[in-house]
C-alpha cells in the first residue's frame, strides 16, 4: 500500500545523490587524495584570509536549500503516510 510513496522517495534520493556525485567528480572533488594525508604535516607561517566569492556563497544556498528539500520531503511522505493509514 505505501511501497509506491517509499519506493519513488528512494529513486528521487537516488538520483538527487546521483548527481552530486557526478557534480563532484566533474569539478575535480577526488583528484588529489594523496595531499590530503599530509596536510596536517604542513606549518602555515600566516593564515591567509579566504575571500568568498559569490558563486562560492551560492553553492551553500544550493546546498542548504536541498538539505532543506529533503527533510521537507521526508516529513511529507511520513505525514502522508500516516493520514492514509487505515489502521
Amino acid at each position: 500500500m505505501y511501497f509506491p510513496y517509499f519506493i519513488t522517495y528512494m529513486a528521487v534520493g537516488f538520483v538527487i545523490s546521483l548527481v552530486v556525485f557526478l557534480w563532484a567528480i566533474k569539478n575535480g572533488q577526488f583528484k588529489d587524495q594523496k595531499r590530503a594525508r599530509f596536510l596536517p604535516l604542513e606549518d602555515e607561517l600566516e593564515p591567509s584570509v579566504a575571500k568568498v566569492s559569490t558563486f562560492k556563497r551560492y553553492e551553500v544556498y544550493t546546498l542548504l536549500f536541498l538539505a532543506l528539500a529533503g527533510l521537507a520531503a521526508s516529513g511529507a511522505v511520513l505525514v502522508f503516510s500516516l493520514l492514509n493509514a487505515n489502521i
